[in-house]
């Protein structure tokens, strides 16, 4: 039984990339953000049930902080309408103050509500 979401996720201008810190593999882009949460886009299923150290490379010219780092574990990966890829949800489990403050001040630049 899912739980219900205390945020609403906010869709962005960009596809960010975001990396596997371990790998350095592209994990995905990003479809969707709260500062709880992501979900990401991807050519390749991602396991779930699993922790991941997590970056996610910024607009260049957007804002001052590059990259943000944090942890997350995916708790789904479902096909995505275009069968060529999968969406896969992230919990965010670790996330700094700063981290935080820049991840809502993407949010705010470039979120859209649907």
């Amino acid at each position: 039984m899912s739980r219900p979401r205390v945020l609403k996720r906010r869709h962005l201008l960009y596809y960010l990339e975001v990396y596997d810190l371990e790998s350095g593999s592209l994990l995905g882009h990003l479809v969707d953000v709260t500062t709880r949460g992501i979900k990401l886009i991807s050519r390749n299923k991602i396991p779930i049930n699993k922790n991941y150290s997590l970056k996610m490379i910024l607009p260049k010219t957007a804002l001052q902080e590059q990259e943000i780092h944090f942890a997350g574990k995916a708790l789904w990966s479902d096909p995505d309408i275009n069968p060529d890829f999968y969406d896969t949800g992230f919990e965010i489990t670790n996330l700094s103050l700063e981290e935080r403050k820049a991840l809502h001040k993407l949010i705010e630049r470039f979120g859209f509500n649907d």
